[in-house]
């Protein structure tokens, strides 16, 4: 992740690592909560990717979507967040400069591939529900997997440039403790435009039209369902507006935990060099980040019944059992 270069010359004279404040208790305690929320991250993760892979029902453009997402999370939980949570309870980078150059790439690369993975699932949503037969006959199992192919590359040669072609990289001074990144203005305003607003700009308004379409569809189903069996209007209309309801739910807590773990980080990396900003504050914000990749197994699993069939599965270890392949997990 990036920072906008400001104030270089005077930051080493001011920058220590800060004695650990805390009691040794408390200082425990954070360590425990930050194992739990990263055990979290892996466990919801694998969860959804051994699911996919086990079950051929499953195997279908959409979950491949979702196994890429899942796959990008799992990577944030196992590589990424430990370290960020170290990081912020220490108050300092205490593994080195070599290795904090690879944690910022990896970091980088990994992050932005997830957002472009939540955009891809409404890409694929949005065709499959506006024209069904049309994404039927031309989205297939291969053509989706050039597409996630595409989507890992692109983000790893997104941030290899950013990282091997940014001047003031070169230029910049990391004083000891410290693991940032900073970036001129103009790739400050780049990497803002392609990780955040673009992808951000195309969930918010595919999804809007996914519920706009979803409604129309349910007020055309519950007319045709009131002209023809108009003795049980009351109950079908009731199914219908409780079904509107639970997609308005459902789309707006995909884009509000989007806009929430993104939006912090972006509006600190913009104002970073408008107002006195305490650097330490970021890596706060890269963990609001990465808590995205703790979400998303519930958001977009879990709201799936197939999803809590197969937790039942894998838990009984029935996963473990001949052709348990081949389970039906949609009963």
């Amino acid at each position: 992740m990036n920072l906008t270069e400001f104030n270089q010359s005077d930051r080493c004279e001011h920058f220590s690592c800060s004695e650990r404040s805390v009691s040794s208790a408390v200082y425990i305690l954070l360590y425990v909560c930050s194992a739990a929320v990263v055990l979290l991250t892996v466990c919801g993760n694998l969860l959804v990717i051994i699911s996919v892979f086990q079950f051929k029902q499953l195997h279908t453009p959409t979950n491949m979507l979702v196994l890429s997402l899942a796959v990008s999370d799992f990577l944030v939980g196992s590589f990424v967040m430990p370290l960020t949570f170290i990081w912020t309870i220490e108050s300092c980078w205490i593994i080195g400069r070599g290795f904090c150059i690879s944690f910022l790439v990896i970091s980088g690369f990994i992050i932005t591939s997830s957002v472009y993975n939540v955009a891809l699932i409404a890409v694929d949503r949005y065709l499959a529900l506006s024209n069904p037969f049309l994404y039927t006959s031309t989205i297939s199992w291969r053509a989706v997997c050039i597409v996630i192919y595409s989507n890992w590359s692109l983000s790893l040669l997104y941030n290899t440039v950013v990282f091997c072609f940014n001047e003031s990289f070169s230029n910049s001074v990391m004083c000891p403790g410290e693991c940032y990144f900073f970036v001129n203005e103009v790739w400050s305003v780049i990497d803002l435009i392609y990780v955040f607003i673009f992808p951000l700009s195309v969930i918010i308004i595919l999804y809007t039209r996914i519920f706009v379409i979803a409604k129309k569809h349910a007020t055309a189903i519950r007319e045709l369902n009131n002209h023809t069996r108009p003795n049980a209007q009351k109950k079908i209309t009731s199914h219908s507006m409780k079904s509107e309801r639970k997609a308005a739910k459902v789309l707006g807590i995909l884009v509000s935990v989007f806009l929430l773990c993104l939006l912090p980080y972006y509006i600190y990396s913009l104002l970073g060099n408008v107002i006195a900003l305490q650097m330490e504050t970021l890596p706060k914000l890269l963990i609001i980040i990465h808590l995205n990749s703790t979400i998303n197994p519930f958001i977009y699993a879990l709201f799936y019944p197939w999803f809590r069939r197969c937790i039942q599965l894998i838990i009984t270890l029935q996963i473990f059992q001949p052709d348990s392949a081949l389970i039906n997990v949609f009963l």
